[in-house]
């Protein structure tokens, strides 16, 4: 991708599956399957099929995304196409009559046709709205917002919050809805924002609601190119990127299920390819897809400013991590495993100590809080291994957390507690169930003593959780659940096993929110969202507490 810019006014998760692809299936360039996705007769190029979306919002800039599909055969992941010029204009006004930035980037078959802007220059806490044209043919208009300026007295800030969205266990009317309030500064996706199974292999309660591309399981570049454009065909998906700027992280489904620095669990060396081939292009394809500043080169850790109400961590628990430990063998406290890496664990210290902002979030893929797990009956452990992806027998605790990796967990939460720092909160997905919790230093003795932080997990989009996986009516298996987990981890507030849907952060000095949102039925286009609760974490305490209104 090249680019040439004037920005400025200058110009006014069954999980465990060990079905092993066929090398010849794995290894072609899949055009063909997306015919029923793009067929070539009805694409009149040049064309924007997978919308316009903006990410990473700074006081002075955001990042702006498309793909252009320049002929009808330039689908995803086919390598074909011309190299194309594609214009981008932002403005003040939907009408774009008060134009004030504008240039241009070349699309190319090498980028899969996906193009990128980092438009700077702009003003902050400021609505815009954005396109892109090709052709003669414009893209959808789309609006997005910049962060306040670093040092601005921000008196409240809201985000959407989405995790897990698995395309053939439902729809993602979760998008739709959070597109539809109006009222988002960004919104977070915290992980697996595409899941690489192949058809009908990762939990659909024995249905597959829609089909994906490519129907096997996506192991090269081409595969994973084709997988993202799926996903970026969705409605909603496109209604909510194209409203607010999204901040995202990646978890492991973004590669492979349970990955880690030098594999995954989903993933067999030398039936399917080399490991390091595999996360390179994963990681080549999100970059091209996603509106994501890599803030080192092959990473998604990095920060970002709400001026001086709030800072936000993002972090990469994927890319540095040691593998995780065989459940029951003690190494989970072993100094010399790690969930971060030296290099980003220092990183997050340092700048939760140097943050002067009221609150500290720390968008985190996996759950921080301790979770004992082995206070539960066999006949919920069994389907509870099966969501996680672990062993069904003999489970004590998910060692793809921060469980697996406490000498981590332990030195920062250390750090929060010896260095005062406040206001620390986890927002967190993966698990596909929603959780309020308190991140005691010491589980074993809380609440007598002390919690060093506050985390707000939230449920999946779609992919199944613990009421699909049993096959039981909604709800049944938390009432039977959640009393038996609370008394066992005394720090947990409420934990919801069954519900899907997303989350509502807002934040202002005197407290971070989360209004926890449901869906009606995953596997309905037109499911109706409705408030379930709310928790909160006033400004000093490190604990959550429950409020009765939604914000």
């Amino acid at each position: 991708m090249t680019s040439r810019q004037r920005s400025a006014d200058s110009n006014s998760l069954s999980p465990r599956r060990r079905t092993v692809v066929k090398a010849a299936a794995a290894t072609a360039v899949l055009a063909a399957p997306l015919a029923a996705a793009w067929p070539a007769g009805a694409v009149e190029a040049p064309a924007f099929l997978h919308g316009v979306a903006s990410g990473d919002p700074l006081p002075d800039g955001i990042l702006l995304w498309t793909r252009v599909t320049p002929t009808a055969e330039a689908v995803p992941g086919s390598g074909l196409g011309p190299d194309t010029e594609v214009g981008w204009v932002v403005a003040r006004d939907k009408a774009f009559t008060t134009v004030v930035a504008r240039g241009s980037v070349t699309a190319t078959a090498a980028s899969d046709h996906t193009v990128k802007a980092d438009v700077r220059g702009l003003a902050p806490a400021t609505d815009y709205w954005f396109r892109f044209s090709a052709g003669g043919t414009d893209s959808p208009a789309a609006r997005t917002r910049t962060a306040p300026a670093a040092d601005a007295a921000v008196t409240n800030l809201r985000f959407g919050v989405v995790s897990c969205a698995n395309w053939e266990a439902g729809y993602f009317s979760s998008y739709r809805h959070l597109a539809a309030r109006g009222d988002l500064d960004a919104w977070l996706h915290l992980g697996d924002y595409i899941y690489e199974y192949g058809t009908g292999e990762y939990g659909t309660r024995d249905t597959v609601v829609r089909q994906h591309a490519p129907t096997h399981e996506i192991l090269t570049l081409a595969d994973y190119r084709i997988r993202h454009g799926k996903y970026k065909t969705d409605p909603d998906l496109q209604a909510l990127h194209a409203v607010a700027p999204v901040v995202a992280i990646w978890d492991d489904h973004e590669f492979a299920n349970d990955a880690w620095s030098g594999g995954a669990e989903n993933h067999t060396e030398g039936a399917e390819g080399a490991w390091s081939a595999r996360q390179a292009a994963a990681k080549q394809a999100y970059f091209e897809w996603m509106p994501v500043r890599p803030a080192l080169a092959g990473t998604t850790y990095r920060r970002l400013r709400f001026g001086k109400l709030a800072d936000l961590s993002l972090l990469d628990l994927r890319s540095f991590r040691s593998q995780q430990a065989a459940v029951g063998n003690g190494s989970v406290d072993d100094p010399d495993r790690t969930i971060t890496g030296r290099a980003q664990l220092d990183w997050l210290k340092a700048g939760l100590k140097a943050s002067d902002t009221t609150w500290r979030l720390v968008g985190n893929s996996v759950m921080i809080s301790p979770f004992a797990i082995g206070s539960l009956s066999a006949d919920l452990l069994r389907p509870l291994a099966e969501l996680l992806g672990l062993p069904k027998e003999g489970l004590a605790l998910n060692t793809d957390q921060w469980d697996g990796y406490t000498d981590d967990r332990r030195e920062l939460l250390a750090h929060l507690r010896s260095n005062a720092i406040r206001n620390t909160v986890f927002l967190t997905g993966d698990i596909h169930m929603a959780w309020a919790n308190d991140v005691p230093v010491d589980a074993g003795t809380y609440p007598l003593s002390a919690s060093a932080a506050t985390e707000f997990v939230v449920t999946s989009v779609s992919s199944d959780n613990l009421d699909d996986i049993l096959k039981v009516p909604e709800g049944t298996v938390t009432a039977l659940a959640a009393p038996v987990i609370q008394v066992a981890n005394r720090h947990v507030h409420w934990v919801d096993t069954d519900r899907h849907g997303y989350g509502v952060l807002d934040i202002t000095a005197d407290r971070a929110q989360m209004d926890y949102y449901v869906l009606s039925d995953k596997t309905k286009a037109n499911a109706t969202s409705s408030w379930a609760r709310s928790y909160r974490t006033r400004t000093g305490t490190q604990k959550v507490e429950r409020t009765y209104t939604p914000a």
